[in-house]
């Protein structure tokens, strides 16, 4: 873990491990969805490792409510693995994400008029409090509107991005355009980290990179942007996936040229097979990737005391919030189990 202690090194490995070894399984997660109400999901989360988050909801019981104490779970088991790996600049760069997850929230009700109120009521500051940056998030909360959320934003790190967002939201009307555009803040910041990190945890990070990168090109070329435009989305490179790959993907005439740009790199086996729609495609290529990450993460605990094995411990369990927030929500809806199940990220045999 490059200059982490070797006592810290031993400590992370440990964690990291007890993780491992006490992550939900299909069964476990299938128990879960099966609930007839969040009543009983709650009883069953009880019975697994969460039983303090579950225990810290009050009734009466509401997906929201569930996610936010999750949510409160796995930002402090972050926060106690940055002290771990108090001398790594990849894993405190990582704690970042929970605020960009705030940031979307904000920018994308306040684009579809909802009150500070409602808003309110579904974000997790823990984050920021760890972090001393409340202020910005309550500053673009408190905002009368999208553009003055925007312009509450315009001196920190994801000023510029907003405002990218912003306009491709109103030119495409698709509220996606937040999500790729703060992801863009977020993954600029993680890329500048990656200098001193091990070998295995850059290795893991770049994967993830190539993610955002593919499909932030993918969804500028569904929005009909410009190539300059696209190319200012782009992050970095990596051995995967090169500067010369992403930008014949970028001036291909369309997404099924770029796609077949794909097929010619290591990612091919998540380009569909069949001829689908765009969307369809999009959103199945990021269900390939969210699969393979997953495996990804796992394979990192071939080789223990390595600063990847704390990175992978923060993923999977960040994973693990993601899917039981999912069952929660499905449970409230009174969604069937077998859909639910389909929208999780687990290993599939």
């Amino acid at each position: 873990m490059g200059k982490i202690s070797l006592q810290n090194r031993i400590f992370g490995t440990v964690k990291s491990f007890s993780l491992r070894g006490v992550l939900l399984t299909k069964d476990d997660y299938q128990t879960l969805a099966e609930s007839r109400d969040l009543d009983e999901f709650i009883t069953r989360l009880k019975n697994t490792r969460y039983l303090e988050p579950a225990s810290q909801v009050q009734k009466p019981y509401t997906a929201q409510a569930i996610e936010l104490a999750l949510k409160t779970d796995l930002i402090n088991y972050h926060a106690m693995m940055n002290k771990v790996a108090a001398n790594s600049d990849l894993v405190p760069a990582y704690f970042i994400r929970y605020m960009v997850w705030n940031l979307k929230l904000i920018l994308k009700s306040k684009a579809l008029n909802k009150t500070e109120e409602e808003i309110r009521g579904k974000l997790n500051l823990r984050a920021e409090e760890i972090m001393g940056k409340r202020d910005i998030i309550v500053r673009a909360l408190v905002t009368r509107d999208l553009d003055e959320a925007v312009a509450s934003l315009q001196q920190t790190e994801f000023g510029k991005d907003a405002q990218e967002a912003v306009r491709v939201y109103r030119e495409r009307n698709d509220i996606q355009a937040f999500d790729t555009y703060l992801d863009h803040a977020f993954y600029n910041k993680l890329y500048n980290a990656i200098r001193n990190a091990e070998q295995e945890a850059k290795s893991m990070v770049m994967r993830e990179l190539d993610a955002y990168n593919i499909l932030s090109i993918l969804r500028g070329k569904f929005w009909n942007l410009k190539e300059e435009q696209i190319q200012g989305l782009v992050v970095g490179r990596s051995p995967s996936l090169s500067k010369d790959t992403m930008q014949k993907m970028i001036s291909a005439y369309n997404i099924q040229e770029a796609l077949a740009v794909l097929s010619n790199t290591p990612y091919r086996d998540l380009v569909p097979q069949q001829a689908v729609d765009d969307i369809t495609a999009i959103t199945g290529i990021e269900e390939a990737f969210d699969a393979m990450l997953l495996k990804e993460y796992l394979a990192t605990y071939l080789k223990p005391f390595r600063e990847a094995n704390i990175l992978a411990a923060i993923k999977l369990k960040s994973i693990e919030i993601r899917n039981l927030a999912a069952i929660a929500t499905g449970v409230e809806q009174r969604i069937p189990t077998d859909v639910i199940m389909q929208r999780l990220i687990i290993l599939r045999t």
